[in-house]
């Protein structure tokens, strides 16, 4: 049984990719850039909000210049707005809650800026005791760094065999391999699930409660 499961939070516990494309369509629409359908989204997230930016502005207008300017106006809107359409995916609460009464630590490690990752997290998940909820900081490198990942574990109080790593996408099996961990994909995420079976991750979840058996294995 493991004693410590880490979560990435977008596409694995919160379904949030409605504000996040709504946020950087009002970004980029105030600056004068062309916006997005929706789908696309899906590809551009995942790296952090500086990457996603890069990645939604056109051809040759990729530079830091016009990313800080995006992400002025992202944070304006998505601050207020980040919970406005996102929610749980199915099963997840219930997932967290059974994790929690068989005494497995939860944590949570995520690219997005620490600010709207900590609020998320309280907003829809009060009442689980997560041991740590890291979001992107300054002077930390983001996954697939497995740095974020050593500073759970070490909090935790965990060794890396005693870990599971869950996530939806390549960076988060990446961050698995890097750390050393126990990595489970899920198919309900951003990312189609060719992207996760590339990494062969000792786990594939398509429901919430399939975590449960696999940690408790």
């Amino acid at each position: 049984m493991k004693k410590l499961v880490i979560f990435d939070l977008d596409g694995t516990l919160l379904n949030t990719i409605d504000d996040l494309a709504t946020s950087t369509n009002y970004a980029l629409q105030k600056n004068g850039f062309p916006t997005h359908e929706l789908p696309e989204y899906k590809f551009f997230v995942g790296n952090g909000i500086n990457k996603l930016f890069e990645r939604a502005l056109p051809e040759g207008e990729k530079t830091e210049e016009n990313i800080l300017k995006i992400r002025k106006e992202f944070l304006i809107h998505y601050n207020i707005h980040n919970a406005d359409l996102s929610k749980p995916y199915p099963g997840i609460v219930s997932l967290l809650q059974e994790l929690q009464s068989k005494g497995v630590k939860i944590a949570v490690a995520s690219n997005k800026y620490h600010e709207a990752t900590k609020k998320l997290i309280s907003e829809f998940f009060p009442m689980i005791d997560f041991v740590a909820v890291f979001g992107q900081r300054e002077g930390v490198p983001a996954k697939p760094s497995p740095d974020v990942v050593m500073e759970i574990l070490s909090l935790a109080g965990c060794e890396k065999e005693d870990t599971l790593y869950i996530g939806d996408s390549n960076v988060d099996m990446q961050t698995a391999i890097n750390a050393g961990v126990d990595a489970c994909g899920v198919s309900w995420g951003f990312r189609p699930l060719s992207e996760i079976e590339e990494y062969s991750p000792r786990f594939i979840a398509n429901k919430a409660e399939e975590i449960l058996a696999y940690a408790c294995m």
